[in-house]
C-alpha cells in the first residue's frame, strides 16, 4: 500500500478558495509577499480584472530563496485557517518565472477537457447496452 498523497489536480488561482480542506492541489501565482517568521507566502494572479490571492504555508519547503515578483508553482494540500480561509500547505514551491501563464491556463483547460471526455467514454463502456 502506497503512502503517497493523492494526485493533485491543477486549479486556477481563483478556484483555490472553493476547494475543500485536505484536498491535494497544484496552482500558480506571482509571489508578492513572504513572511519567513510565520512561514507564509502570498501568490497573486489576475483574472477578469480581479486580483486573486493564494495563501501558502511554506514550513515544509524552507529554507527557500524567495524572489518577490516571480511566478511560482505550488503543490500541496489545502487547510482552513482562521481569518485567512483556504491556505495551501506546500510540499513543492518552485519558481517558474518566464512561464507563459495564459498558455498554462489554456493547457489546464485542455487537460480538463481531455479527462472529462475520457471519463465519459469510460462511463459509456461501463454501461451495458440494453438490447431488448
Amino acid at each position: 500500500m502506497s503512502m503517497l498523497p493523492p494526485t493533485a489536480v491543477f486549479r486556477l488561482p481563483w478556484e483555490v478558495n472553493s476547494i475543500k480542506e485536505g484536498e491535494s492541489v497544484r496552482t500558480f501565482g506571482r509571489l508578492v509577499c513572504y513572511q519567513p517568521d510565520e512561514s507564509k507566502a502570498t501568490l497573486t494572479a489576475q483574472h477578469a480584472s480581479i486580483e486573486h490571492r493564494v495563501f501558502v504555508q511554506t514550513q515544509f519547503v524552507e529554507p527557500f530563496n524567495p524572489i518577490i515578483g516571480a511566478q511560482y508553482l505550488v503543490l500541496g494540500e489545502t487547510e482552513m485557517y482562521e481569518g485567512v480561509g483556504v491556505m495551501v500547505r506546500a510540499r513543492v514551491l518552485n519558481c517558474v518565472d518566464g512561464v507563459n501563464t495564459a498558455l498554462l491556463q489554456k493547457a489546464i483547460a485542455e487537460q480538463r477537457s481531455f479527462f472529462a471526455e475520457r471519463e465519459s467514454k469510460q462511463g459509456e463502456v461501463a454501461q451495458p447496452q440494453d438490447v431488448t
